[in-house]
């Protein structure tokens, strides 16, 4: 691997923002033909950096070298015509546009001045989906699409710019364990044609997988980079959080008590698939919710929470039906829901931290029609204190914090609410191994005030750390039920396929 060229470069760069020192001096280098994972906890400066070299922030100082030769970027666009290209984690696309206008925006292919070839936009497309193994009509809008089709596809869109650096930011928080192997072949690929790849990712298993080289970061510096072969997990956490993290899951605390939640036969008018599911839910306990993708995990608590409607079945809290026809009514009736995708239907990012933890509590800050200013400070105060939010204060935009930080966020803003159901989808996506037990510690000592907690997750190893019980779903359907205690990963795996 040291015989590979090095392709890029980056030297010694720094990166202020008010108050906040980003970046310190940091370096790194991306060998032709490699892929380099890049770790470090939420807020560590990886974001920072890649927006460095895209073009998004000027560097105060420091150096980007691509193929030996100097380069600056004013803009991405300048980035992308060097061959430098990044796949976000949060994808922006336009949903109501097909396949190929995503795939081609800003640089369609004319006939003429006036004219749009778009015969050579469909050629050009399936070429490269052929050459990537990538089954994806490009006539279709992308709203249609899957979240890891429309992954595969954002991935298509940086090989089509005949990229040289292709930076991938958590690439596989939305996949299955098929669609991560399909992702892998797809990175192959793109190696054997020479690209250099920057691999940003929390889940530390697979970078052993992948990878050839890791660099970890911590508070804004370089602190390693070391070949895959000579590091282990215990390694890489060690640097990343600067002093060793012996369990991977906090204590288990919280010890479940009474039915606080019945389930009963809830079918979906919208989802079809989904059909007579039933369980119920303890005061204190957390379940966890087991499936592959397609299996419908996601519906089932957005049905639970008025998001979508019910065709058949009834909710009961300590006994009493619960009309959760609306979120509006779920919120009033003890419900809360930390959705999957925090960009789309989570954050509100243009607003501040403040606003966010209070949005969904406005009712219980009114008197006789008034905002009460000094409750909401001292409640946002309080969150930003009790759950380590790192922010440089209370006005900050949401936008501006990294993605644990987010999350803990919208915690926040639920637990104002004193809801009595938590449902949790996917609450440590994309977060790093130091913010992700601190979640685990938050969901555990909610369960421990008696608060009962339905959390779906596509990591085995988190299921099988946090949870009292697992529910498997399998093509919309209950595949069974057990005891976290009891179970294994192949167990569940076996019943997660049962309806397939």
């Amino acid at each position: 691997m040291d015989s590979n060229p090095v392709l890029l470069r980056i030297k010694k760069i720094s990166k202020s923002f008010p108050g906040v020192q980003a970046l310190d001096k940091v370096d790194l280098a991306v060998r032709q033909g490699t892929v380099h994972a890049l770790v470090g906890e939420n807020g560590a400066g990886k974001s920072t950096l890649m927006k460095c070299l895209f073009g998004i922030y000027h560097a105060d100082e420091g150096t980007i070298e691509l193929e030996g030769k100097k380069v600056g970027f004013e803009n991405p666009k300048q980035a992308l015509d060097h061959g430098i290209t990044m796949v976000h984690q949060e994808l922006n696309q336009v949903g109501r546009l097909r396949v190929i206008d995503n795939l081609w925006l800003g640089r369609f292919p004319m006939k003429n001045p006036l004219v749009i070839d778009e015969e050579k936009m469909i050629r050009e497309t399936k070429r490269i989906f052929e050459e990537l193994e990538i089954n994806i009509d490009p006539l279709v809008k992308v709203e249609k699409l899957s979240v890891s089709d429309r992954q595969m596809m954002e991935i298509a869109k940086a090989s089509s710019y005949n990229a040289r650096i292709i930076v991938m930011d958590e690439p596989t928080s939305s996949l299955s364990e098929k669609e991560v192997a399909h992702l892998f072949r797809v990175i192959k690929k793109l190696r054997k044609k020479g690209c250099g790849i920057i691999y940003i990712s929390h889940k530390l298993e697979e970078i052993f997988s992948i990878a050839d080289e890791v660099s970890v970061m911590r508070d804004g510096k370089w602190i390693a980079t070391e070949p895959i072969t000579e590091v282990d997990i215990g390694n890489i956490i060690t640097l990343m959080v600067g002093r060793k993290l012996n369990n991977r899951f906090p204590k288990k605390i919280n010890k479940p008590g009474s039915v606080l939640m019945e389930v009963s036969h809830l079918s979906l008018t919208y989802s079809p698939l989904v059909k007579d599911v039933s369980f119920s839910l303890r005061a204190g306990e957390i379940l966890g919710i087991a499936g592959l993708e397609g299996s419908m995990r996601t519906e089932v608590v957005e049905g639970l929470f008025g998001y979508r409607k019910r065709e058949t079945g009834e909710i009961k809290l300590r006994g009493s039906l619960c009309n959760n026809q609306s979120p509006a009514d779920s919120i009033k009736n003890g419900f809360a829901l930390l959705t999957e995708e925090r960009k789309y239907n989570g954050i509100f990012p243009g607003l501040s931290v403040k606003d966010n933890i209070t949005i969904a509590n406005m009712d219980g800050y009114r008197r006789h029609g008034v905002l009460h200013k000094g409750k909401i400070k001292n409640d946002v105060e309080k969150v930003i204190t009790a759950l380590k939010v790192k922010t440089p204060s209370a006005e900050t935009h949401m936008v501006d914090l990294s993605g644990g930080n987010q999350q803990k966020v919208l915690f926040g803003r639920w637990m104002l609410t004193s809801p009595d159901i938590l449902l949790l989808d996917e609450p440590t996506r994309g977060i790093d191994v130091g913010a992700k037990y601190e979640i685990y510690q938050l969901i555990i000592e909610l369960a421990n005030e008696g608060k009962g907690v339905v959390m779906i997750s596509s990591e085995m190893p988190e299921l099988l750390g946090v949870t009292d019980k697992i529910l498997v779903m399998s093509n919309g359907n209950v595949a069974g039920i057990v005891n976290t205690k009891e179970t294994n990963q192949e167990e569940i795996l076996k019943l997660a396929a049962k309806y397939l």
